[in-house]
């Protein structure tokens, strides 16, 4: 087998497959259109109801927050990554060839590296929400505020999921295929459905309650934030995390017939779509369920109960919708197990990690880097065994992952306006318009956005009881320096026998 390129970086991160899979098998032959690539995108965004119960505990201050992740982060993110992957479509390297072709090679590694490790840190957050689905629907709630329970959980989950990825099974592919449709869409629109109800029959509204009570003396809803420290806004950085993930459909802007006309709108599409559902989904769980105490992984499952138990006497349909609603979660964070770590597994070859993380199983199954993943993720989820609060061990996973997310995002637009001085040349099928200005002012307002959410992640939310400042801002720290310094350590002691490819 020829030897690569060692200045050319590793292949692009393998998205996991799902619905939006025959979407892109129907555009190839003919040209991607407008609205599948804008549906292919706010599917990679929008892969859990995960999400709305912190977006619902800001009330109608989400419409801000809201506004800020989709016109400030989502759209400069999707628009920097179509203009990279259309200059770089031969490569397909993603975020590994881009910054390493700005910075250098090291800098893309480390670039791919944090893409690939806030992935693995982010999991035990997906699946304590699936932990709370599944509490719902075995009849027991309060298994979903129990941290043991969902600590252990998260951990035995993922290891049984790693374990058919060893397999080298198509098992994981099939769990995923349908896991948007029955387990996001359907519970969603169900959700909508209720709130409708719960407001024609007359029903008080929570939000109502919670503007008199905890908001506001004003008797109304409060529109913008209450200013009264960078603790009222850490659920900021919350909350641009789940509008992540737009520029993993950013390769597919070579497949569109006029990409430069096209994929603007596509993006408009995609964000559009993620704010219509993501605020209707929100405001539906804020109007059920009184303000009251914050459950970030439950108050879905208690805002189906208050309607389909309480209001409609039908509360047997409460553990179904939850089966749903958990096979959605799990779908969406087990079909990462292997496109993320098959990136990691190029970089090994290349050389850039030890030998002993090159190595794969009889069925090609990335062994050693699966079995690293199942430590990382069973290290970050015993967050769960030692906290009690389960939302508050919720949302300082979340925090960490933020971290290491808006690093790669740095990164990414650092790149982006870089390239257009120091490679003016490269083709570009679709370029942001306006020239080098242009440039400055899309990728310049992502990177002051994130910029600004990187040090809200460090701030401890005024709304849930974290405990020590000290201690949450330390274990915030604390993975945000060990898992950025490693892929440095790494790049430092690479040697050429490293190399096995």
């Amino acid at each position: 087998m020829p030897t690569r390129d060692p200045t050319r970086p590793a292949a692009r991160p393998v998205a996991p497959p799902d619905t939006r899979a025959v979407l892109t098998e129907a555009g190839r032959a003919r040209g991607l259109t407008v609205p599948a690539v804008g549906l292919m995108t706010a599917a990679s965004v929008i892969t859990s109801l995960r999400g709305l119960p912190m977006m619902a505990e800001e009330e109608m201050t989400m419409f801000v927050y809201i506004g800020f992740a989709t016109l400030l982060f989502l759209i400069p993110a999707a628009l920097v990554s179509a203009e990279l992957g259309s200059a770089f479509a031969s490569r397909k390297g993603g975020v590994y060839d881009w910054v390493g072709e700005a910075f250098g090679r090291h800098f893309g590694f480390t670039a791919v590296w944090l893409q690939w490790i806030q992935n693995v840190v982010w999991y035990p957050t997906g699946l304590g929400f699936a932990a709370a689905a599944v509490a719902f629907a075995v009849h027991d709630p309060s298994l979903a505020s129990n941290h043991v329970f969902v600590g252990l959980f998260c951990i035995g989950a993922y290891w049984l999921a790693t374990l058919v990825a060893l397999s080298g099974t198509g098992f994981l592919v099939k769990i995923a295929k349908r896991g948007f449709v029955l387990g996001t869409a359907l519970p969603g629109l169900m959700l909508l459905g209720l709130f409708v109800y719960w407001i024609a029959s007359g029903h008080p509204i929570g939000w109502e309650h919670a503007a008199a009570t905890a908001v506001t003396s004003h008797g109304h809803p409060r529109f913008f934030p209450a200013l009264t420290g960078l603790s009222t806004l850490a659920f900021l950085a919350g909350i641009l995390l789940l509008f992540a993930g737009g520029e993993s459909q950013a390769v597919h802007v070579s497949e569109m017939d006029r990409p430069e006309h096209g994929y603007p709108k596509a993006m408009w599409i995609a964000a559009g779509l993620a704010f219509a559902i993501f605020t209707a989904g929100s405001l539906a769980v804020a109007g059920i369920l009184p303000y009251g105490d914050i459950s970030l992984t439950s108050e879905v499952f208690d805002a189906f109960q208050s309607v389909l138990g309480g209001a409609l006497h039908v509360g047997w349909l409460v553990p179904l919708v939850s089966a749903l609603v958990g096979y959605g979660a799990l779908s969406g964070a087990l079909a990462w197990i292997n496109g993320p770590s098959k990136a990691l597994l190029s970089t090994a070859r290349d050389g850039l990690l030890p030998p002993a993380l090159a190595r794969t199983n009889k069925k090609g199954a990335q062994r050693n880097i699966l079995l690293t993943q199942g430590v990382i993720v069973t290290l970050i989820s015993s967050i769960y065994l030692i906290t009690p609060n389960v939302s508050a061990a919720f949302f300082l996973i979340s925090a960490m992952t933020v971290c290491l997310y808006i690093v790669m995002y740095l990164m990414l637009y650092a790149a982006a306006i870089r390239l257009r001085y120091t490679h003016p040349e490269l083709p570009r099928s679709f370029r942001i318009p306006g020239g080098n200005a242009g440039m400055w002012v899309v990728a310049g307002t992502g990177f002051a956005a994130v910029a600004f959410a990187l040090v809200l992640s460090f701030v401890p939310p005024a709304q849930l009881p974290i405990g020590s400042p000290g201690t949450y801002v330390g274990l915030v720290a604390a993975g945000l320096v060990v898992f950025t310094g490693a892929p440095v350590l790494l790049c430092r002691l690479a040697k050429p026998s490293w190399r096995t490819q």
